[in-house]
């Protein structure tokens, strides 16, 4: 049985052997970029083909004059490719380079080759273009297929290129009558999307009554009050006499189509999310012969990304995170859910984190930031988050262009004008003038002048939370310089030094990696309580909160004499967090090695727990553990899907050491759970993961995917126990509770801990 675990890494390596040709051509990270659509469903036009129609359609157009091609490979290791782009199809068929030819190319690069810098493209232009590669024994393979994309009208030297929203037809899952000629239509889980209907009626004075929603009543009806915000429509349908096959219409909600919302495209229209249709049929001489849901979102692929566990509750966690990541990027844009259709920063980097560990899609990250970066919104903590989407964008994608085009407006955003001597920094010094605000590119968002801390969300007193009730930031008393906001502050500033080492700002990183040491110091001094060993939440008080000390120890602000202290202190906390905060917390745990506990978090079943959104009837991570915890919560709010990065991030170890994949680190910290088995996509192909944890015994299978390595950690069962790779002892490197393997190459593994 153990070994059925092991069946998804071995069909990938069987796979991956099959192939003769580099795969999964990209350019600028579009993998579709040969696709028609038309109003947002696939068709089978070619990009030439429709173009010589005059067909107009939905493309997924390069913007960018000097674009980048990336390619996954079929063989161990890479040592030269080359590259043929051409005018026409007929070009590229003959290997005919006219646009440009590499020629032989000595490299191992097989992400992010841009075209040369004596090149540009031409607008409203269709391209093809080929690669083929070199193996490590010098060996050519044969040219991949041909991959065609068309240039924007409208060109520039870098702009992230996207794709168009895309439409899937559904059938229900379930249909069941009830009461009072009523049938209530199930799809089966919630999503974003259109009602369409065919009825046949005797008469043009017949019509249907439909229910459209969210949630349903006890009764098994369609609740027409839900809770909170969850969506809810009554729509009277008017019918013609025969058969026929009707759109249904929602009407724009003032709510989410103000001047902050991101608007639906005129070739899809506007959508609701909801998973029932209640249709009342007693006003009809006819009947219902079918009802679909034309589902909406950005192009996402359902397989790239698996995972499955011997624990149960775990595996419904993973499925509602995954169908939350795909369902919520209904707007091409990571917004707030449905309610308000805003980007916010802090919803933007757990979608982001979540988004990279479900599908290999890099380009609705960029878009996003790009847009935040531009339209922020007033909580402190998530103006600093931009940095850290930025240096994920980077670290996942290894294209650095959309970093290097925001770098100016990056470095506003750390807020340095806000700090004091020691590079601490507040909001509430009268340090916000208007050549600050300016900088950040604020406005008044929601009635306020100035940004000003969050902390978490909701606080208490507000949303209709009453005074005597808590809220979600577990007490955390509010000082002019607070721990949290500086605990963001620090890992900014840490990443804004990578991030300009990597552009060639040398005396930028040199900057910044001094000002976060400074920051790391201060930090120490002020927040840090020498006799408990606790964060405490700002200068000048002793409250020492969950998020002081879960931030403070996620970011590495913990000295390692005080870490234990620390980890107990949040373990008598809970889950005192809202689903955006636990993000950190799961952060810290792992990152601490304090596995146990992360796992119990996920896989609870208690009220603030992944498992209360399944058990209250959502199919979508939810806004809040409860409506109660956050009286006008929605039910589709992907910033509750933490689980999703942290179950490949953290708990199978998959992440990126170096960027786009090629160095990875393999880390799982499995603690109580027995058996799991992960595929995650990435751009250099697919990366396996499966274990088998016994008592005594460890068994790790990982298959790396070509030009890449990795770097592997296992858990170290006994100070005696010894590791085996394919079948062969070896030494191991010890470290902490972990042996670590250096160097492991390209291929299947197999690795035990006895």
């Amino acid at each position: 049985m153990r070994d059925l675990f092991f069946i998804l890494s071995f069909l990938i390596v069987q796979t991956a052997a099959a192939q003769t040709a580099p795969t999964a051509l990209r350019t600028d990270l579009l993998l579709h970029t040969d696709r028609v659509w038309s109003n947002g469903f696939l068709t089978n036009w070619s990009l030439d083909g429709a173009d010589s129609a005059k067909f107009a359609g939905q493309l997924a157009l390069i913007r960018s004059a000097r674009p980048s091609f990336s390619w996954v490979l079929p063989d161990s290791r890479q040592t030269a490719y080359q590259i043929i782009l051409s005018s026409s199809r007929k070009n590229s068929q003959a290997n005919v380079g006219d646009i440009w030819d590499s020629g032989k190319v000595l490299s191992t690069q097989s992400v992010g080759v841009q075209l040369p810098a004596t090149l540009r493209l031409t607008a409203d232009r269709i391209y093809f273009w080929r690669v083929k590669t070199w193996n490590d024994q010098q060996t050519a393979g044969d040219f991949s297929v041909i991959k065609a994309f068309r240039t924007a009208p409208k060109i520039t030297d870098y702009e992230t290129p996207f794709y168009p929203l895309v439409k899937t037809e559904e059938r229900t899952k379930e249909q069941r009558s009830l009461p009072g000629r009523r049938m209530l239509y199930d799809f089966g889980n919630d999503a974003f999307g259109q009602i369409f209907v065919t009825a046949s009626a005797q008469s043009d004075r017949d019509t249907l009554v439909l229910h459209i929603g969210e949630a349903l009543t006890p009764e098994g009806y369609v609740d027409a009050k839900p809770a909170g915000t969850l969506r809810y429509r009554r729509i009277i349908l008017p019918l013609q006499q025969s058969k026929h096959r009707y759109a249904v219409q929602f009407k724009s909600d003032p709510r989410n189509t103000g001047p902050k919302a991101i608007l639906m495209p005129d070739y899809i229209g506007e959508v609701l999310p909801f998973r029932y249709v209640d249709v009342d049929q007693s006003k009809i001489s006819g009947r219902v012969e079918q009802v679909v849901r034309e589902v909406v979102n950005y192009p996402f692929d359902e397989d790239a990304t698996t995972f499955v566990s011997s624990d149960s509750v775990l595996n419904q966690v993973w499925d509602i995170c995954k169908h939350t990541i795909k369902a919520t990027t209904f707007s091409g844009y990571y917004v707030d859910g449905d309610r308000e259709r805003i980007p916010y920063e802090a919803d933007a980097l757990i979608n982001q984190l979540s988004h990279y560990a479900t599908d290999a899609e890099y380009t609705i990250a960029k878009r996003s930031l790009n847009y935040l970066v531009f339209h922020a919104t007033w909580p402190t903590e998530w103006s600093l988050q931009n940095v850290l989407i930025a240096w994920c964008d980077y670290l996942y994608s290894g294209d650095s262009r959309t970093v290097a085009a925001l770098y100016p407006d990056l470095k506003a955003k750390l807020l340095l004008p806000l700090a004091r001597p020691d590079g601490l920094i507040s909001t509430r010094t009268g340090l916000q003038t208007p050549e600050f605000k300016e900088s950040i590119h604020y406005t008044t968002f929601d009635g306020r002048p100035t940004i000003q801390d969050i902390v978490d969300w909701p606080q208490q007193g507000v949303l209709g939370l009453g005074k005597k009730e808590a809220g979600e930031t577990d007490g955390f008393v509010f000082r002019d310089y607070n721990a949290v906001v500086n605990a963001f502050h620090y890992e900014g500033l840490v990443f804004m030094a990578q991030l300009a080492k990597q552009l060639g700002k040398t005396a930028d990183a040199t900057f910044f990696t001094n000002r976060a040491a400074q920051v790391k110091k201060a930090f120490e001094l002020t927040f840090l309580d020498p006799k408990t060993g606790l964060v405490r939440d700002g200068d000048g008080t002793d409250h020492a909160s969950l998020h002081a000390n879960m931030m403070a120890l996620a970011f590495g602000l913990i000295p390692p004499k005080h870490q234990s202290n620390v980890l107990a202190h949040i373990r008598s906390r809970g889950m005192a967090c809202s689903v955006y905060g636990s993000q950190f917390l799961l952060d810290a745990l792992y990152n601490a090695h304090e596995s146990a506990y992360g796992l119990a978090l996920m896989n609870s079943t208690a009220e603030r727990s992944w498992y209360n959104m399944i058990r209250t009837g959502s199919t979508m991570t939810t806004e809040a553990w409860d409506t109660r915890y956050k009286p006008n919560q929605d039910w589709n709010h992907a910033w509750g899907a933490a689980p999703a990065n942290i179950i490949v991030r953290k708990l199978m170890g998959v992440e990126p050491l170096t960027p786009a994949f090629e160095t990875v680190q393999i880390k799982p910290q499995p603690d109580t759970l027995r058996q799991a088995s992960l595929r995650v996509a990435t751009l250099r192909g697919p990366i396996a993961v499966s274990f088998d944890n016994q008592p005594k015994r460890f068994r790790l299978r990982v298959t790396l995917p070509g030009n890449t390595n990795g770097v592997v950690y296992l858990p170290r069962k006994t100070a005696k126990s010894r590791v085996r790779q394919d079948g062969k002892a070896i030494k191991a490197t010890a470290e902490g509770n972990f042996w670590r393997l250096d160097a492991v190459s390209t291929g299947t593994h197999e690795f035990e801990v006895f």
